[in-house]
């Protein structure tokens, strides 16, 4: 966002350093290995990080924990979007929108409002996400 790339890969470096201590103590922990594989993502390390992303995913299904479930398919969304594979991420997103719970993690301002989402911008699926989650008016 301050349009420093060498800063924050050199930030980013350090988090994964960090990020991986995590996740090798709790390898079986959903979101630990989520927030892995944003930062891989992040670094343009994708195959890993969709890898992480989708392992997430298996730990902590929607079925599972339909809030927790549902923040990790909205991170591999992220995660997806980062890697540029749009068309995944704005399935994930989408099948966030179907779960139970999944409109409290995805909002509308969150959607609208944060960077993460940039790469999908302009994308006619993405843009229709975002309009479903607008405030109705009356």
């Amino acid at each position: 966002m301050m349009k420093d790339e060498g800063r924050a890969h050199a930030a980013f470096r350090k988090a994964r350093l960090e990020q991986e201590k995590i996740v090798q103590v709790q390898p079986d922990y959903g979101p630990a290995l989520c927030v892995l594989g944003l930062i891989d993502a992040a670094l343009g390390r994708n195959e890993e990080a969709l890898g992480e992303g989708r392992r997430a995913i298996e730990l902590l299904p929607v079925e599972k924990d339909s809030l927790n479930g549902s923040q990790m398919l909205v991170y591999f969304a992220i995660i997806a979007a980062w890697a540029g594979e749009k068309d995944t991420a704005l399935q994930y997103l989408a099948a966030n929108g179907q779960s139970q719970g999944g409109y409290i993690v995805a909002t509308y301002g969150a959607l609208k409002l944060l960077p993460f989402w940039d790469p999908l911008r302009g994308d006619p699926r993405f843009e229709k996400i975002v309009a479903s989650l607008a405030p109705k008016k009356q």
